[in-house]
C-alpha cells in the first residue's frame, strides 16, 4: 500500500490557467474534508477547487468532486491518478484561477491529471508494509554477533536490549518467517528462541 512521503502543494500553469495542487496523507474522511474545506477557505476566491480522496488499507473509499467543471472533467482526472499510483489515504485539492482561454473537455481532463501528477512526483510516494515484531532472545556471548549479523541482513532490528538474556527485537514479513528461523538456527547453532510478538506497519521508499 503506498501514500505520499509528505504534504505540500505545486502549481502548473496553462494558458494562463493556475492549477494548484495541494496533497495531505489522511486516515479518515472527516480528515479528508476538513483538508477539502480548508483549502477552500483559504482560495474562496478561485473559480473552482477540485478535489478527490482515496482512503483505506485497500483504497476502497473512493470520492471526486468537479466543483462546477465540466462533469467528469477535474474530479474523476485527479481520482485517476491517485488510483493508477496505486495511493491511498491520500486527498488531493486543485485549485484553478481561471486566465481567460477556454480548455475545453480535454483539455481540463490533461490539466487536473496533470496536476496531480506532477505534485505526486514533487512530492514523493512511500510503501507501507506490515510486518511481524519478532523478539530473538540468546545468551550473551552469541548477542553481539548475532546482533551484527542481523543488522547485516534484510531484517529490520528495531531494539536490542541486555537483560538475562540479549533479546533483538526484529521486523520481518510475515512469508518470511521459516526462512528467518532456519537461518537463525544456523547462525546460533539451535541456541536461539523466537517468539512473535505482533505486527507493525513501516513505511520505506519503494
Amino acid at each position: 500500500m503506498r501514500t505520499i512521503r509528505r504534504g505540500g502543494e505545486y502549481e502548473i500553469v496553462i494558458k494562463k490557467s493556475r492549477f494548484l495542487c495541494a496533497m495531505e496523507r489522511v486516515d479518515s474522511e472527516e480528515a479528508a474534508r476538513a483538508f477539502i474545506n480548508e483549502r477552500r477557505k483559504e482560495h474562496w476566491n478561485a473559480t473552482h477547487n477540485c478535489t478527490a480522496y482515496v482512503l483505506g488499507e485497500d483504497g476502497t473509499v473512493q470520492r471526486s468532486s468537479d466543483d462546477g467543471e465540466p462533469g467528469g472533467t477535474a474530479g474523476v482526472p485527479m481520482l485517476e491518478v491517485l488510483r493508477h499510483r496505486g495511493l491511498t489515504d491520500t486527498v488531493a485539492v486543485v485549485t484553478r484561477y481561471f486566465g481567460g482561454t477556454k480548455l475545453g473537455a480535454g483539455g481540463l481532463i490533461r490539466a487536473y491529471g496533470n496536476a496531480v501528477s506532477a505534485t505526486v512526483d514533487e512530492l514523493g510516494v512511500l510503501e507501507r508494509r506490515h510486518l511481524l515484531v519478532v523478539d530473538v532472545l540468546v545468551d550473551h556471548a552469541l548477542g553481539g554477533r548475532l546482533e551484527s549479523d542481523l543488522r547485516s541482513s534484510e531484517v529490520t532490528v528495531r531494539e536490542v536490549a541486555y537483560e538475562d538474556r540479549v533479546r533483538i527485537e526484529v521486523a520481518l514479513p510475515e512469508e518470511e518467517l521459516t526462512d528467518f528461523e532456519v537461518r537463525l538456527a544456523e547462525l546460533t547453532g539451535g541456541r536461539a528462541d523466537l517468539e512473535v510478538r505482533g505486527t507493525t506497519v513501516v513505511e520505506v521508499v519503494p
